[in-house]
């Protein structure tokens, strides 16, 4: 075979448009058998310095690594039977190599040797942590296990991988698989033009007026605005219960991954699946979470309850009958935010168009860390006619840092939900070679161009592109030379939703509106009086929304600690009382489906770490506090404080403790100040004191436990 086959090709960029199932089965006995025998070369000859076994290493298994990398990436953009059929095939040898890499002994005493050896003092602090990493991470994927446990925890890694497949899968095909046909004038009462635009298209293929779907774009916007309750009620209902039934059905895949993660991490010595999650963040025990949680717990909670009150009652003085039932909480939450600020959320929709809010993140991120993003399509192939491509440069220099692909739409089809950024290359500087750039990528599910207008982003979606983009900034704009460490490689985990939860924080400043902001027809910005209702409004409804923060975390964690327990049996018992705890709304039958659609846990990266959206909240609002107490107004200060957080936060990337980081750029341990007011819950001095306690014990720089 030759280097034609889209996954082997060495060009600049991955041959994107060729990529086919085809080519994978092709391709990948091949590459498994160039990095088997490359890792076996390097067994035999292991030197215990950093170019003779970690370098050594990455370059083993790069192409191999890149490929499915390439491959997971058409699963998730291009999803179909046959890409699903292709995965599954390749999925077991994948595994097993990966373990067989990890746990691999010749190459642990290699690095215990290089960490114990008489150059270690003389590493680069990064590189030190590189192997200490390395070395928690090969114990913890069994490299001490032999024989029946060690055969064991090949056979559940491999089956944890193709469940986790399989629970993704599952959630995409129920999202699809229901439709709301909408086929009266009456089936559209209250729907905006541009909610009703999104509806029509949807409906047009299949030959019906209108259409409303579980797809985030469609799904949101009419549970806010149907004056139908009953459409609402069933779009509630049917999204809430996805993937519970049928061939879709996750609720018989739950119990049997948390049954395999919990075995998997008794082989490895710890109690149970969430104390070894635990062993590489930051947090490092439940207790620290369980603490942190309570403690926002404490303020969020009370605020929950007087918002939904505060709800109830304008509901009932407005004409509503009975108790609010969670299909009318949308609806009514945005008639009160009209009521209360002035304002509808589809009222700004005509003022962000897709091409202007590009534009106006482009210049802030410009202005802030002097880079300039530029249109670069056609430079690269593609996988679909929408995905755009760019490159990011320095402003002062012109030097090309990175390039990335954008892929901004909904295609509920084949495209999976939600919202992501990854990457295709990691920087990589090493003497007499080329220097290899970051690409990125960004996928989004925003609403698509519908009635001949481009892309009318809602707020939230405007705050989800940035929230990615910051993401893709931290890995595009590292300046460590090892890619083991460069961008988020090497980040713990609960600190790599800081430099993207920092970004959403502009989207409610009042100059950053201005410049996203361009009327789809008059071209005119949002106007003051608008700006002001929108920044006026930006604590509205956070009571609740922490609240159901703060239950997604909690039934997390004790998934992973508590389950099977006497106090939670099951996945269903756990849910059902992190629900109740921290719910303002009394539970409905479909409440006891959200974890077989909860794919962050059950098929993504973040089994025990939900929280740590909260916990890295925490860290992005006193991050965003530097820029207010230097001055938002004042445009020097802005970018003075800009280039010191790129300096820091999105330059060092995983080579520096990401406590340390933090501290380069503030001057001290974090302070969950700011999270509460940003929040605009009640600020009391006790829960202050002692969350600030936590978070200074806590953000430590991390010991790794010796191997």
């Amino acid at each position: 075979m030759d280097n034609d086959n889209p996954f082997l090709s060495a060009g600049p960029f991955p041959a994107l448009d060729r990529l086919s199932p085809e080519a994978a089965l092709e391709a990948f006995p091949v590459l498994f058998e160039s990095t088997e025998r490359a890792v076996s070369a390097l067994e035999s000859r292991c030197e215990p310095t950093w170019d003779g076994r970690v370098a050594a290493l990455t370059e083993a298994m790069e192409p191999l690594e890149r490929a499915w990398h390439l491959l997971h990436h058409m699963l998730s953009v291009r999803n179909s039977a046959e890409w699903r059929a292709a995965h599954e095939k390749l999925l077991p040898r994948m595994v097993s190599l990966g373990l067989r890499v990890a746990q691999s002994r010749p190459l642990f005493d290699a690095l215990k040797a290089l960490r114990d050896g008489p150059g270690w003092a003389a590493l680069p602090e990064g590189r030190r942590r590189v192997v200490e990493t390395a070395l928690r991470d090969a114990r913890d994927a069994g490299v001490a296990l032999e024989g029946a446990a060690k055969a064991r925890f090949g056979e559940i890694a491999e089956r944890l991988s193709a469940l986790a497949t399989r629970f993704s899968d599952n959630v995409l095909d129920a999202t699809g698989a229901f439709a709301l046909d909408l086929a009266e004038e009456a089936d559209f009462a209250g729907l905006p033009p541009a909610v009703r635009a999104l509806c029509e298209e949807a409906g047009r293929a299949a030959g019906v007026p209108g259409r409303a779907t579980l797809e985030a774009a469609v799904f949101g916007p009419f549970m806010q605005y149907s004056e139908r309750r009953d459409l609402r009620e069933r779009l509630w209902r049917a999204r809430s219960a996805r993937a519970s039934s049928g061939a879709a059905d996750n609720g018989p895949l739950l119990g049997e991954i948390l049954a395999l993660r919990r075995e998997q991490a008794q082989l490895l010595g710890f109690r149970d699946y969430a104390r070894l999650a635990l062993d590489s963040r930051m947090a490092k025990t439940p207790e620290a979470v369980r603490d942190m949680l309570g403690r926002v717990e404490e303020a969020a909670v009370p605020a929950a309850r007087r918002e939904m009150r505060s709800l109830s009652e304008f509901a009932a003085a407005s004409g509503h009958e009975g108790a609010l039932r969670p299909w009318d909480v949308a609806y009514w939450s945005r008639r009160q935010l009209e009521a209360l600020h002035g304002y509808s959320p589809e009222q700004l929709r005509p003022y962000f168009p897709f091409p202007r809010v590009l534009e106006g993140l482009f210049g802030l991120v410009r202005e802030l860390f002097g880079v300039a993003v530029e249109p670069a399509d056609g430079e690269a192939p593609v996988w679909h006619p929408d995905v755009r491509f760019f490159r990011v440069s320095d402003a002062a220099t012109g030097r090309i840092l990175a390039r990335f692909y954008l892929d901004p739409y909904s295609r509920p089809e084949e495209k999976r939900g939600g919202a992501w950024m990854d990457s295709f290359d990691d920087r990589r500087v090493r003497p007499g070679a080329p220097e290899r750039l970051p690409l990125a990528l960004l996928c989004c599910n925003q609403a698509r161009p519908a009635g001949g207008r481009p892309s009318l982003m809602t707020l939230t979606e405007v705050e989800t592109l940035f929230h990615e983009f910051g993401h893709a900034l931290q890995c595009m704009l590292t300046r460590v030379d090892d890619p083991e460490a460069a961008g988020i490689s090497n980040v713990e985990w609960d600190a790599v939703e800081l430099a993207s939860q920092f970004m959403e924080n502009w989207c409610r400043r009042p100059e950053t509106l201005r410049a996203l902001s361009r009327h789809v027809e008059t071209g005119e910005p949002l106007p003051d009086d608008l700006v002001a209702k929108i920044v006026g409004a930006a604590t509205y409804g956070e009571g609740r929304a922490t609240a159901r923060q703060l239950s997604f975390a909690l039934f997390d964690m004790d998934a992973h600690e508590r389950v099977p327990t006497p106090e939670f049996p099951s996945a269903a018992e756990a849910w059902a009382a992190a629900r109740d705890r921290f719910s303002v709304l009394p539970a409905e039958p479909e409440d006891a489906f959200f974890p077989n659609s909860f794919t962050h846990v059950f098929a993504g990266g973040y089994a025990a770490g939900y929280y740590s959206y909260m916990w890295a909240d925490i860290l992005a609002a006193d991050a965003f506090a530097a820029f207010e107490e230097a001055g938002l107004s004042d445009p020097a200060a802005r970018a003075a404080t800009g280039r010191r957080y790129a300096a820091t936060i999105l330059a060092c990337g995983g080579a520096r403790a990401p406590a340390d980081v933090f501290r380069d750029f503030r001057g001290r341990d974090p302070s969950p100040d700011a999270f509460m007011r940003h929040k605009g819950l009640a600020r009391k001095e006790d829960t202050i004191a002692r969350m600030e306690r936590l978070c200074a014990k806590a953000e430590e720089s991390h010991d790794a436990n010796p191997a």
